[in-house]
């Protein structure tokens, strides 16, 4: 499968790009997880977006790109990590997360990556470099950890 990688500030993004991003968050985060919670916490407009679509250009797989000072006093985050359930277990994700580390590097410079990883995930974050770097918490009714990469 051919990617094409668009990554851009919020302002940037066309309408279509914005409503493809936040569709497929709903997709998987809202429908799939059952989990309902305010999927726009007013981050977005802050943010770089890393979309990533497939040959055919459907939207298969996102990131959000956090600044420090955003979501973590001093680190750069990476959020709303999600992949289209048609791309998963090829190897999609892992492409999105080594593209979404370089981009945090290109946009924010040097530093530690900080992410809210639900747990069911901690082995697939643990393989980019991230470590378990607090305790368990409930987020919308679903066990999540916070995870760094120095």
């Amino acid at each position: 499968m051919v990617l094409t990688k668009v990554c851009k500030g919020f302002d940037a993004l066309t309408s279509y790009e914005m409503y493809e991003m936040l569709r497929l968050r709903s997709e998987v985060f809202v429908v799939e997880q059952n989990c309902v919670f305010l999927d726009q916490d007013n981050k977005d407009q802050k943010c770089h977006h890393m979309l990533l679509y497939n040959n055919n250009q459907t939207l298969v797989a996102y990131a959000r790109l956090v600044p420090p000072g955003v979501s973590y006093a001093n680190e750069m985050s990476i959020g709303r990590i999600v992949t289209s359930s048609e791309v998963r277990g090829t190897g999609v994700g892992k492409q999105l997360m080594k593209i979404a580390i370089a981009a945090c590097f290109d946009l924010f410079g040097t530093g530690s990556i900080k992410i809210g990883a639900q747990l069911y995930a901690k082995e697939f974050y643990s393989a980019f470099g991230f470590a378990q770097s607090g305790e368990v918490y409930d987020e919308d009714g679903i066990d999540h950890i916070e995870m760094t990469r120095p």
